[in-house]
């Protein structure tokens, strides 16, 4: 039985990336060892979409008011590409202080989380 995913990302300066996942994200981690941080994250979806090539992957984090998400990561001084609308959502990236980008976006789609995290009654 699956119980869950494992998202890597890579990194230039990933202890500056994991320091911004779980002092700005706020995202609650173990140490596997040697200080190397595991975040929890939220519920999960998989996406396939179509591409000439195999083996590109992205993580986009999702929300439910992008523009007030913004507007408080912007605050804790997290700088952000356009807003660009698109049939399925708003999306924007995040700027990593290790030089990537993620992905954040409030869906327009029906998302599967409910189909594993259904809401309480």
């Amino acid at each position: 039985m699956i119980t869950g995913a494992h998202v890597i990302v890579y990194s230039k300066d990933p202890e500056a990336d994991r320091a911004f996942f779980r002092d700005v994200l706020k995202f609650p981690a173990v140490d596997a060892g040697g200080g190397w941080l595991i975040f929890a994250m939220p519920g999960a979806e998989a996406a396939f979409h179509p591409s000439g090539k195999n083996d590109l992957h992205e993580l986009y984090l999702m929300c439910d008011d992008l523009p007030a998400m913004i507007e408080a990561l912007k605050r804790k001084k997290v700088a952000f590409s356009p807003v660009h609308e698109e049939r399925w959502g708003s999306i924007t990236k995040m700027m990593l202080p290790g030089g990537g980008e993620i992905g954040l976006y409030q869906p327009k789609h029906p998302t599967a989380l409910k189909l594993v995290n259904p809401p309480s009654p």
